[in-house]
């Protein structure tokens, strides 16, 4: 509409309209023109100006009659496209008709003026469907796929719900929200239980985290059991995740089990932190294999067992110890501590010196592996990532649920790694330690693999 209240010209909009409806509106002359489909197969069309438009809102007024006059609109719309369909009219008697009405079924469909119930009409031999839903189909869809990044992102089902019904004008429900994330239910399963025999994983890291979830009316916690593995071509991969009981050997034994039985091989270290349950599961699962206590919770332990005075000071000596050269040389820093603190800081040499050779077992790799193999910072990482999106929803529903959220966060890292930059160039470690096969030949990755 022009400022001085005219209408200007507009591009022509195709609808079917009844004449009921066209003396309603009161469209006439050079507004709007109405064309009724004299015969079979032709489609009715309806040219609205903007000041047609225009005069619609003024004339309604609000958005649930402007909702009403469009579902009338539609409605006939998809009669119309019924009766090109069968190339007939209801009622009529020809020979050119291709199929016979069948009723019609209710359909909601979400609009910017309100949700309007549509009557979509079946034909016999149910071949008629309606184009009017496609693009509805295409934006739904991507309205369930927001709704599920925005859960997986860490957006709690009550903020969605709010959201969502600000944006499209409808509410959803939490359960319904929650019941469209479950389709990440296949996509999630699929990935952890997914084949590892296609690789070997030289380096694995492994840690737990300890959730919330309602289980048979009451709180309880559970541990959820996340593996980093290193294959040989050097990219990280997230191995599997677990929710168990507790971090207790048994949990953790099921853990390697289910690991090992979709493939996991080659293991020659494993890092982790220093639990009873889980060393031991370590060991007997991986016979053969190093373990790797992390130096930083290590150190943690003894600057907990010392003296305040003597933290800061003895924090410094023990990092030294672990970041020597050699074993030869961490053993020499190690007798100077046991020597200068055994009077002062008894219980804090004493941790230092039972856990020393495991903190110490990443020294027999070569140098380049030394420093992200030493703690489980990588995993631990990985973990606080978890833990941040866990905060938003607190208390789980239910164990799926919980593997369902933590899956997919760790899907998608998983591609990013898989993807992304090398961890570590592998080379330096195949001729450190070829992998040989029971004949003796050499196993090591072909140049391609490692490049």
């Amino acid at each position: 509409m022009k400022g001085d209240g005219s209408c200007a010209p507009a591009s022509p909009v195709a609808l079917a309209i009844s004449p009921p409806l066209e003396e309603a509106v009161g469209i006439s002359g050079a507004s709007g023109r109405v064309q009724r489909a004299g015969r079979p197969g032709r489609r009715a069309s309806l040219n609205v100006s903007r000041c047609a438009s225009h005069g619609l809102y003024r004339l309604f007024g609000d958005n649930e009659q402007v909702a009403r006059l469009l579902e009338q609109v539609l409605n006939q719309v998809l009669e119309a496209q019924r009766s090109e369909h069968v190339h007939a009219e209801p009622y009529e008697r020809t020979e050119d008709r291709r199929g016979y009405r069948n009723g019609y079924k209710p359909r909601q469909l979400t609009t910017r003026v309100g949700t309007l119930t549509l009557r979509v009409p079946h034909v016999r031999e149910g071949t008629f469907s309606s184009d009017l839903f496609v693009r509805y189909q295409r934006s739904e869809q991507a309205l369930i796929l927001t709704l599920m990044e925005m859960v997986v992102n860490g957006v709690s089902t009550r903020k969605v719900a709010q959201i969502t019904e600000e944006l499209c004008g409808r509410e959803f429900a939490k359960s319904t929200v929650s019941d469209l994330c479950k389709r990440l239910d296949p996509l999630v399963d699929a990935w952890n239980e997914r084949d590892l025999s296609a690789h070997r994983y030289p380096f694995v890291l492994v840690d737990g985290l300890v959730i919330k979830v309602r289980e048979g009316g009451h709180i309880v916690a559970r541990s959820a059991l996340v593996a980093i593995g290193v294959n040989e071509a050097g990219f990280r991969e997230i191995l599997g995740l677990r929710l168990g009981d507790s971090e207790s050997e048994r949990t953790w034994m099921d853990f390697f089990t289910w690991l090992k039985g979709r493939g996991l091989c080659g293991v020659y270290l494993v890092v982790s932190d220093h639990h009873g349950g889980l060393v031991h599961a370590i060991r007997l699962q991986f016979q053969g294999a190093t373990w790797q206590r992390c130096q930083r919770h290590l150190s943690a332990n003894v600057s907990d067992a010392a003296p305040k005075a003597l933290r800061d000071e003895l924090h410094a000596r023990v990092s030294a110890v672990f970041t020597a050269p050699d074993m030869e040389t961490a053993r020499t820093l190690l007798a100077k501590i046991l020597t200068d603190y055994e009077a002062n800081a008894p219980s804090a040499v004493a941790i230092l010196e039972r856990g020393f050779d495991d903190a110490t077992a990443v020294l027999a790799l070569p140098a380049p592996y030394r420093r992200r193999l030493r703690t489980t910072n990588g995993v631990e990482r990985l973990n606080e990532e978890l833990r941040r999106r866990e905060r938003v929803i607190r208390i789980f529903p239910n164990r799926q649920a919980a593997i369902r959220l933590l899956g997919a966060l760790l899907v998608e890292q998983d591609e990013q790694w898989s993807t992304g930059k090398r961890y570590f160039d592998m080379s330096v470690y195949w001729q450190w330690r070829p992998p040989r096969d029971p004949s003796g030949q050499s196993l090591a990755p072909t140049a391609e693999v490692m490049t």
